[in-house]
């Protein structure tokens, strides 16, 4: 593929970490990084599975950046739309989850394959997690969650450590302080409920998801914490923004209602 001249170009903003992606026509192009023929080979993997709700791999251009199809829609970035924080869209997400991990759950990783670090669960992988659906990384359509996007922090996890991920920002686990007007008064522990039905998370797991979550803070607050001070870049900014400090507040805000939200859950 032939050079692309700045002016074809698009920045796209929004992602935490990674600076210099951009629109390029019908495709987005993202610096590499060691993670990423691991990524391509998961991404061509879910592709031959035929789940529709991720980019599609077109290789590398001439300045060695990663071709990445675009995904159509919006993402509930701030400020958030009334659809964002809907019982019907947190249903459909936890439906695309589950079909993400369906799909993820035969691939066999590459020899060697590499994979961005980040905090985990205990117990054996299961499948490769997205381990980061924020509200950036969800694509809507229709008012409703269509795709994922921005599969760095890709890694062997558990489904219920991928689980408790998306509910640290969709359900919300925070505390109030944090979020936006239209997050802060949402019934969590009913949220919480729902996404679990309609993922079809066992009874066992649903046991285990607050006490994963709170593990997950404090290696989340860990993780970030030695990339701010190593990589810099993004988790640099993102800590110097008060990334910790709401972690930390998050973690309190789970350990004062944890009984009244494991009640919904069980």
């Amino acid at each position: 593929m032939s050079a692309v001249t700045a002016q074809e170009e698009t920045p796209l903003l929004g992602g935490d970490v990674t600076d210099g992606v951009v629109r390029v026509g019908d495709t987005v192009r993202r610096p590499t990084r060691p993670s990423t023929p691991s990524v391509h080979a998961f991404l061509r993997h879910l592709e031959a599975a035929g789940f529709d709700g991720a980019p599609r791999v077109l290789g590398l251009d001439a300045q060695g950046r990663e071709i990445l199809t675009y995904v159509d829609g919006e993402s509930a970035t701030a400020p958030l739309t009334d659809c964002a924080v809907t019982d019907e869209s947190l249903a459909a997400l936890a439906a695309l989850l589950r079909r993400f991990h369906d799909a993820s759950a035969s691939f066999v990783p590459p020899p060697g394959a590499v994979w961005e670090a980040g905090s985990n669960d205990d117990a054996d992988p299961e499948v490769i997690g997205h381990c980061d659906i924020t509200l950036d990384n969800v694509i809507f359509r229709d008012g409703l969650p269509a795709a994922l996007i921005d599969f760095d922090m890709a890694r062997p996890t558990t489904r219920l450590f991928d689980v408790v991920t998306t509910l640290r920002h969709w359900a919300p686990i925070a505390d109030p302080l944090d979020l936006e007007p239209l997050r802060r008064d949402l019934a969590v522990g009913p949220r919480l409920r729902l996404f679990c039905d309609a993922y079809g998370l066992a009874s066992r797991e649903r046991r285990g998801l607050l006490d994963l979550a709170r593990l997950r803070f404090g290696r989340s607050y860990d993780s970030m914490r030695v990339k701010a001070a190593t990589t810099g870049g993004g988790w640099a900014r993102m800590w110097a923004g008060g990334a910790g400090e709401r972690i930390r507040r998050a973690r309190a805000w789970l350990e004062t209602h944890q009984d009244e939200l494991h009640a919904h859950l069980i």
